[in-house]
C-alpha cells in the first residue's frame, strides 16, 4: 500500500517534474519486472523510452539495452541521447526477429493508432522463453486523458478544447493524433485469443498484487484499474491446436 500511495502522489510531478517523475517511475518498473526475469547480460529492448530513464535503469542493472524512440525532441530531452539508442516506430520497429530477450514498453500502447500492431512487433522481436513487459494506461481510468484528464470522462473533443483555453496552448498528447482510447477488456482478449505469447501475469501495475481480481470485472476494470500491466513469454511458432493459456494462475479474459 505504502508503494501504490508514493506512486500516486508522484503523478503530481508528471507535468512540473518531469525528470523526477520518469527516473522514480523507471526504478520502480524495472525493479517490478526483476520479478520475472534477470536482467544482468540481458539483451532489452525499451520501446518508446523517451530520453532514456528507462534505459539508464536497465543499464544499472547490468543488463544491455536498446531504445527505440520515434520522436527526434524526445531523444534529446536529457542531452546526449544513451548509446545505440535509434529513432524508429513502435509499430515498426528496426529490430530482427527473435534477438530480444527482454522487450519493455511503459505507457506508449496508448499512443499508436494500432496497439495491436505494436503489440505483434514486440512479441516478434522478443525470444522465445523471453520476457515481454507491456504497460499502458487505459482510457476510462482517472489518467486515460493524460494532461487532460479527468475531463476525459466528458468526450476527447471537450477535454481538449478546455484544456487549451485553460492553458493557451494545446496538449501534448493531443487525441486522435498522439493519444488513442485503449481498453482494458479488449486488449486482454486479443492478447489471449494470441497462440504465440502465454500471459505470466496481468495486474493494475500501480496496485498491490492481491487488487487483481478487478480485472476480471467488466465495467469495473476499465475505471479503477488506472494502468494495467501484461507481463507475456513468447513461445515461438504458433499452434494448430488453439490458444495457449497462461499457468500462472491469472483468471482474466
Amino acid at each position: 500500500m505504502g508503494r501504490m500511495l508514493r506512486l500516486l502522489r508522484l503523478f503530481r510531478t508528471e507535468q512540473s517534474e518531469p525528470e523526477r517523475f520518469y527516473r522514480e517511475l523507471a526504478a520502480d518498473s524495472v525493479a517490478q519486472l526483476t520479478r520475472y526475469t534477470t536482467l544482468s547480460g540481458q539483451l532489452v529492448l525499451d520501446v518508446g523510452g523517451g530520453p532514456g530513464q528507462f534505459t539508464t535503469a536497465f543499464l544499472a542493472r547490468g543488463a544491455r539495452c536498446v531504445l527505440v524512440e520515434p520522436d527526434a525532441a524526445e531523444l534529446r530531452a536529457r542531452g546526449t541521447p544513451p548509446p545505440g539508442a535509434v529513432r524508429g516506430d513502435g509499430m515498426r520497429l528496426p529490430i530482427a526477429d527473435a534477438v530480444m530477450d527482454v522487450c519493455f514498453s511503459s505507457n506508449v500502447l496508448e499512443h499508436v493508432p494500432d496497439p495491436a500492431r505494436m503489440i505483434a512487433e514486440m512479441v516478434r522481436v522478443t525470444r522465445p522463453g523471453g520476457v515481454i513487459y507491456l504497460a499502458f494506461t487505459n482510457w476510462y481510468s482517472p489518467w486515460g486523458g493524460h494532461e487532460m484528464a479527468p475531463w476525459h470522462y466528458l468526450g476527447a473533443g471537450y477535454a481538449e478544447r478546455r484544456y487549451r483555453q485553460r492553458n493557451h496552448k494545446p496538449a501534448k498528447n493531443k487525441p486522435g493524433t498522439g493519444l488513442f482510447p485503449v481498453h482494458v477488456g479488449p486488449t486482454l482478449r486479443g492478447i489471449r485469443a494470441r497462440r504465440d505469447v502465454v500471459v505470466l501475469d496481468a495486474v493494475p501495475r500501480y496496485y498491490p498484487r492481491w487488487t487483481r481480481f478487478v480485472l476480471a470485472v467488466p465495467g469495473l476494470r476499465e475505471v479503477v484499474t488506472w494502468n494495467l500491466l501484461l507481463v507475456l513469454r513468447p513461445v515461438g511458432r504458433q499452434s494448430d491446436s488453439g490458444p495457449v493459456t497462461s499457468t500462472a494462475g491469472s483468471s482474466v479474459s
